[in-house]
């Protein structure tokens, strides 16, 4: 009977009302068959934006790691060490924060409070943070693990790090573009942050979907996706990933 269905819609409704219909009868969404895809704005070889949606709104990666952040407000406290900048200290940590730190990797940078790269990182005390936030970093840096050793290193015993990176993604075109080495999945996010924290202190979460993703690489913003869009999770199409983990308190 359903067989029977789907061959008496198919010949007598036109494709606009599958596409208005949603879910049919038949219970299932409406596919367009082969050439009846529109387009639309999308039939372009360059992208909407070059900016990641920063001229058109806020990125939508932004939206996700901003998220993990406020979901993981309360870990940022005490002494914290953010990349590049404090904003992301200050917006979700307040008056949590005791000292405020931030690393750059090149001298020149009024906010830096550090200079340094992660990979060789010498002249950073071990043991001194109780929080990190390291947001859209580790895919600039070839040696990874050596980045791990380090973060593991000037973490506090109790402290925790805050970390995001882009899974399907565009590769930026400022002058981090450059520098990108890698884009990650939840297995090698996984795999990698437990070579240096126990696995009960590592926790990974994705966001996103085919259509932030599609969004995401035309350069669209978040203000162009409605939320309940943005915050369907289909872990076929991983935008960013994120990680929290807890180095462990000394015995």
């Amino acid at each position: 009977m359903k067989e029977q269905l789907k061959l008496i819609a198919q010949k007598t409704l036109p494709a606009p009302v599958h596409r208005w219909l949603g879910k049919s009868l038949l219970g299932e969404k409406y596919r367009p068959p082969v050439g009846a895809v529109d387009f639309g704005s999308l039939r372009r070889l360059t992208p909407i934006s070059y900016n990641s949606g920063y001229n058109r709104g806020t990125p939508i990666d932004r939206y996700y790691i901003e998220n993990f952040l406020a979901q993981n407000s309360s870990d940022i406290k005490g002494r914290v060490l953010e990349i590049g900048d404090r904003s992301y200290t200050t917006q979700f940590g307040g008056e949590r924060v005791t000292q405020s730190d931030v690393l750059h990797v090149v001298e020149g940078n009024p906010d830096a409070t550090i200079v340094g790269d992660l990979t060789c990182a010498d002249r950073i005390p071990s043991d001194a943070f109780d929080c990190l936030i390291l947001t859209q970093t580790l895919q600039l840096i070839y040696d990874v693990r050596a980045a791990l050793n380090t973060i593991h290193r000037i973490l506090k015993p109790g402290g925790v790090v805050l970390v995001t990176f882009p899974g399907i993604t565009p590769i930026a075109a400022d002058q981090w573009g450059d520098y990108w080495c890698w884009s990650f999945t939840t297995l090698s996010g996984r795999l990698l942050f437990e070579e240096f924290f126990p696995n009960t202190n590592v926790r990974v979460e994705t966001y996103g979907n085919v259509l932030a993703a599609t969004a995401f690489i035309q350069g669209l913003a978040t203000e162009e996706l409605h939320k309940q869009e943005l915050d369907h999770r289909d872990r076929c199409y991983e935008v960013i990933i994120t990680v929290r983990a807890i180095k462990p308190e000394d015995r």
